[in-house]
């Protein structure tokens, strides 16, 4: 993951887009937290299966938003900077692992 961390220049985002992502990842974490009573209830597989599915479609929707946000500023700003194909290789580097 660490590999991933670099000097780009980073476009700060909002504080709207900040509480945004923040609020989807608590909503997620409250989540993550009913699968585990579900666990210790002894509730029924398919149930949890079910929440869990559920959690990768959210931690999905939250990754697709942050790549949204990442082309439309980072992607964008280090283009016209003339550092954009080292973006677009970072982002593609990126994309291939959220896509396993």
């Amino acid at each position: 993951m660490s590999e991933y961390l670099h000097e780009h220049t980073v476009t700060p985002r909002t504080k709207e887009e900040k509480d945004k992502v923040i609020n989807r990842l608590k909503r997620i974490e409250g989540q993550v937290r009913g699968i585990q009573s579900m666990v210790e209830e002894d509730r029924y597989c398919v149930d949890i299966l079910v929440q869990i599915s559920a959690i990768q479609s959210a931690l999905k929707n939250v990754g697709l938003a942050v790549t949204e946000r990442h082309v439309k500023h980072c992607v964008t700003d280090a283009i016209q900077n003339g550092e954009g194909e080292e973006m677009i290789d970072e982002l593609m580097s990126v994309l291939k692992q959220f896509s396993k």
